[in-house]
């Protein structure tokens, strides 16, 4: 039993990561990722013994996402999230790359939560299409759509994001 436990806590960064992927606000991300250890530590029992816990753990955390995402739109509120005011705050870049990071990110938040998910499941944390299609409970060339969907809507993002950093630049 605490050889499963070490396993699931060894999968909280990852979590978090795709949490806030997910979310844009730090605490609700946090709030998410709990949610989604407790369910798991509830029902360790339905975790295959020898199998890693990463793919098991994210699905329970996407359904737990979605959950609250109907919650949200059938309460009529506004499914995106307002920045905390640390992330709202601008702040002078040292490297071109950090201005590059946060506008992938920045554009990744613009896009539908499926989409998004689909992206980061695949993308950033690697997992192939298939278990990522199993994770999100969708057939694997929805998954497939949904992620060219996604990285043709984030082509388009960055590109205005770079015409309009290039007529702030003439216009100094």
């Amino acid at each position: 039993m605490d050889e499963k436990k070490a396993a699931i806590l060894q999968e909280i960064p990852r979590l978090r990561r795709y949490a806030r992927a997910l979310l844009r606000d730090r605490d609700s991300a946090d709030d998410l990722v709990q949610d989604s250890l407790e369910r798991a530590l509830l029902r360790m029992d339905n975790w295959r013994t020898g199998e890693s816990p990463r793919r098991w753990l994210f699905t329970i955390m996407h359904h737990l996402f979605i959950d609250q995402m109907r919650k949200v739109s059938r309460r009529g509120e506004a499914s995106i999230l307002p920045l905390e005011a640390s992330e709202a705050m601008a702040t002078p870049a040292i490297q071109a790359e950090s201005v590059a990071s946060r506008e992938i990110v920045d554009a990744l938040q613009q896009i539908s939560p499926d989409r998004r998910a689909a992206l980061v499941m695949v993308a950033i944390e690697g997992f192939s299409y298939a278990e990522a299609a199993t994770m999100l409970g969708v057939p694997a060339g929805t998954l497939m759509s949904r992620i060219a969907r996604g990285r043709e809507e984030l082509r388009g993002l960055l590109d205005d994001q770079a015409r309009r950093r290039a007529i702030r630049i003439v216009e100094k």
